[in-house]
């Protein structure tokens, strides 16, 4: 199960990153609705993963929205206002957090070992978003960024997938 939640969050990315860069957005955000859907079904848990998906979604946009309006990254292609964080990049932050209690799951409670996977995946997965045309970095400022947004943002989502788990079963 954990290797098919990895694999059903690749092609979330890869749909939202190709759709964006192909001027289709909205095509990664059916298949994550689809990839959503799938994760909601066989959890037993899916108050909970609610819950985590939308604490997840809202602060990841938080963290994208500062990208944009910083004018350190540059979104294509968004599915609507060019000023507001696009809908591909949500539905990537939807994807993200089918994660935190399933393939990353062994990352609650190592704070630190999420700090450095955070700070070196998340300026390498917006590497490989650009070289496939969905982004624009512009400026090296914008690494440090990422990896420094990233650094913290991982190790708190996955400190809040764990409460939410923990004040659930209580």
């Amino acid at each position: 199960m954990l290797l098919l939640n990895f694999a059903l969050f690749q092609v979330s990315w890869f749909a939202c990153v190709v759709g964006a860069a192909n001027s289709q957005p909205w095509l990664g955000v059916i298949v994550t609705i689809m990839v959503l859907a799938w994760h909601l079904y066989q959890t037993n848990q899916a108050n909970r993963e609610l819950k985590v998906l939308l604490s997840t979604m809202l602060i990841g946009a938080l963290l994208d929205q500062s990208l944009l309006s910083s004018r350190l990254i540059d979104y294509q292609h968004p599915g609507w206002h060019t000023s507001i964080v696009p809908v591909w990049i949500l539905a990537l932050w939807l994807a993200f957090a089918t994660t935190l209690n399933m393939s990353l799951a062994w990352m609650h409670k190592r704070y630190w070992i999420s700090f450095i996977f955070g700070m070196l995946g998340g300026p390498l997965a917006y590497m490989a978003a650009e070289k496939l045309g969905a982004v624009t970095i512009t400026s090296q400022l914008a690494y440090v960024a990422l990896a420094t947004g990233w650094a913290m943002i991982t190790p708190l989502l996955l400190l809040i997938a764990h409460h939410i788990n923990s004040v659930e079963r209580a």
